[in-house]
């Protein structure tokens, strides 16, 4: 699973339509929410810095919701945009959520365990269960 990690409000223009799970490394305005669900129709979450996330007017939360697309907070840890433009998240991980959701485990315990080990957020966590697990 990647995240097209996006360093630039001029970047999103260039993306690549089918991008489904975009990390927004600057503050974005509305305008460049906006841009960016035009630009790629079938995104499926947005992930924010904890201090960008809090700055997102409600308006652009109810917008994402009705376009059906999760606002989640957390970052790319030790990612550099000048080698990648995507994030990949290990397999190694999504082989441990597969993993303790075969051995029974609940999702809250799969989310604490496993954003704790690989510093992804409960929520992106929650996300990839729902996504690869159920597939």
């Amino acid at each position: 699973m990647r995240i097209r990690v996006v360093s630039s409000r001029e970047e999103i223009f260039t993306l690549n339509p089918n991008e489904r799970i975009v990390h927004l490394a600057f503050r974005p305005s509305n305008k460049d929410i906006f841009g960016l669900v035009e630009t790629c129709p079938k995104i499926e979450v947005i992930q924010l810095p904890k201090s960008y996330i809090r700055t997102v007017s409600k308006s652009i939360e109810m917008f994402l919701q009705m376009q059906r697309v999760q606002l989640l907070e957390g970052d790319v840890w030790g990612h550099r945009k000048d080698i990648n433009e995507y994030y990949t998240i290990p397999s190694s991980v999504i082989e441990k959520i597969k993993e303790m959701k075969t051995e029974g485990k609940t999702t809250e315990e799969i989310e604490k365990k496993v954003s704790r080990e690989s510093k992804l957020n409960p929520e992106m966590v929650a996300y990839i269960l729902a996504k690869e697990v159920s597939s």
